[in-house]
């Protein structure tokens, strides 16, 4: 007995293996950053401490004619 796979489930089943990927690497990504913050705060820890910060200043500058 030979088994008949439609094109069209394979196509929606690979979809959706690659849907729980990719939520999965999502889901794992967004732990690890929560769980190094809290790492972070328990040791005193600034990730920002050498950051420079750079302002929103604005500047337009106009031609006369």
């Amino acid at each position: 007995m030979l088994l008949y796979i439609d094109p069209s489930v394979m196509t929606y089943a690979i979809q959706a293996i690659a849907g729980i990927a990719i939520a999965l690497g999502a889901t794992i990504g967004i732990v690890v950053r929560k769980a190094k913050k809290k790492v972070n705060d328990k040791l005193g820890i600034d990730e920002n401490k050498n950051k420079e910060i750079e302002s929103d200043d604005i500047v337009v500058k106009t031609s006369k004619k």
